[in-house]
């Protein structure tokens, strides 16, 4: 355990038999301190390397210039990309940021909600967890006077301004790209819980499959846990799906992290990709041009969607007027076409 003891005001005005207001004045070099005085406190305070506590100033100020940011896990490069973009727009405004990970459960989301809320946080920024239905820990928080947004994972219980992709036409434009290159039997693996971005991919999905004329086969649609974390539990679903008396031509992925696990796990089962299988899948990893093979993918623009949430955020705080009014930012997906998705022969 640390024996460092910071040095406190209390300190410093014990040691130079001056009182704890005079010191506070000295050091934010008030006009009612003489010269003399507020060169003695200064020299002191450098010589023996104070340091203001800004968590203290914030409470007494009633901000802290920081923005809270809930993500599942900054390993996903969706999330990474979305953080540098708050990064860009957060640093330029004074801002620092304190970047809090779920890993999809809802009682961490909740701890780390509440964690970050005592750190004084100016404002956050919130992608909710999978597990997450009840969102009364942030409906107390936003009724107290926190400015909150909600980005990528949003929902429809509080009100608020909220930043999203068009999670329901990029799946819909991509099914129907598969239809269009000959694919018929089009799996979808998807989350085993329902956020409002499976729910809008997996709608996207069914009406492109009717629209081309083909039937929703519930067989080829798997709900997994864990948002591809269970290695194990996708390795089912993959052999059930190719234990079917037709097997899937083409495996559809609803997110990232299972779009590339899924790829390694078709290594692992000796199924060749394309050839015995295609893959698309939605996926922000820069590693998708240089996967064997590269990966067709669906593409969001996360530095985009974190900078849009954070002007947002911003305003919010700055703004002295509460909001009546809030909007919905929707960003448009983009297709990468490249080998893992030929089409059929």
């Amino acid at each position: 355990m640390s024996s460092y003891k910071a040095l406190t005001m209390n300190d410093i005005a014990k040691a130079l038999n001056l009182s704890a207001s005079t010191v506070s004045k000295a050091l934010s070099d008030s006009y009612e301190i003489s010269e003399k005085t507020k060169q003695l406190v200064n020299d002191y305070a450098k010589k023996n390397n104070y340091r203001p506590n800004l968590i203290a100033q914030s409470l007494k100020q009633g901000h802290s210039n920081s923005i809270g940011v809930v993500v599942s896990s900054v390993d996903n490069p969706f999330f990474s990309q979305i953080i540098n973009g708050i990064e860009s727009v957060a640093y330029d405004e004074g801002y620092n940021i304190i970047i809090s990970q779920t890993h999809e459960s809802y009682d961490l989301e909740v701890k780390n909600v509440n964690h970050l809320a005592h750190r004084s946080v100016d404002g956050m920024l919130v992608a909710i967890s999978t597990e997450t239905q009840n969102i009364d820990h942030l409906k107390k928080l936003q009724q107290h006077g926190l400015p909150i947004i909600f980005f990528d994972r949003v929902t429809d219980d509080m009100d608020t301004h909220k930043v999203t992709v068009e999670n329901f036409k990029g799946a819909y434009d991509s099914t129907a790209y598969l239809v269009n290159l000959g694919y018929k039997r089009i799996a979808h693996i998807t989350s085993a819980d329902e956020t409002s971005v499976m729910r809008e991919r997996l709608a996207g999905y069914e009406k492109a499959l009717t629209d081309k004329g083909l039937t929703v086969d519930q067989s080829l649609i798997k709900h997994c846990a864990g948002t591809g974390r269970d290695r194990e539990k996708l390795r089912e679903a993959l052999n059930e799906l190719f234990a079917l008396p037709e097997p899937p031509d083409v495996i559809f992925s609803a997110f990232d992290k299972v779009t590339t696990v899924t790829l390694s796990l078709l290594h692992e089962m000796k199924k060749r990709v394309p050839q015995d299988v295609a893959l698309l899948g939605f996926s922000n990893t820069i590693l998708a041009d240089i996967l064997n093979p590269p990966l067709t993918s669906i593409t969001q623009p996360g530095f985009e969607m974190g900078k849009e949430a954070t002007r947002m955020l911003i305003h919010l705080i700055k703004d002295e007027h509460p909001l009546t009014k809030f909007e919905t930012i929707v960003l448009p997906t983009e297709l990468c076409v490249r080998d893992s998705c030929p089409g059929k022969k």
